[in-house]
């Protein structure tokens, strides 16, 4: 069986993000994002260009957590698909797009942060032994 792949992307939050709700009720995420772009120089080295900007959405619950976690200048790595869309601007049609995330989170190489693990259910009859430090717990049966 194939690994299951998605398109993914990793950029930061370049204006503040918004949430609000589609006409059926669904919350939804909005963020115009940016992705800084590089060119590989003959010498290995690499030149920074000038970033390029597009919109970032999610839905649902994933959406409420997004807008609870994500400020602007937070560097993100997301994964989904792009969506293609036409809107009408001046009398013409344009075809836009905009990244619909369906996970998203911290960039752990440019983000310092701590995560905070809910505490784990032991199976009845077991317990948490004590181990030595950057160990995880070894179960013991009672």
């Amino acid at each position: 069986m194939p690994l299951p792949t998605q398109m993914s992307l990793h950029g930061f939050i370049a204006t503040a993000p918004a949430l609000n709700f589609t006409s059926k009720g669904s919350p939804r995420f909005y963020a115009r994002i940016g992705v800084e772009q590089f060119r590989k120089e003959v010498d290995n080295s690499f030149t920074k260009l000038d970033s390029t900007f597009h919109d970032l959405v999610m839905f649902d619950r994933a959406a409420e957590h997004a807008y609870a976690q994500f400020k602007v200048g937070d560097e993100f790595v997301a994964s989904g698909y792009v969506h293609e869309y036409e809107v009408e601007r001046r009398g013409r049609r344009e075809i836009r797009e905009q990244f619909i995330a369906r996970c998203i989170g911290h960039d752990c190489s440019r983000t310092r942060y701590a995560v905070d693990r809910p505490s784990r259910q032991l199976p009845p009859g077991q317990t948490a032994q004590a181990s030595p430090a950057n160990e995880p717990p070894r179960l013991i049966g009672i």
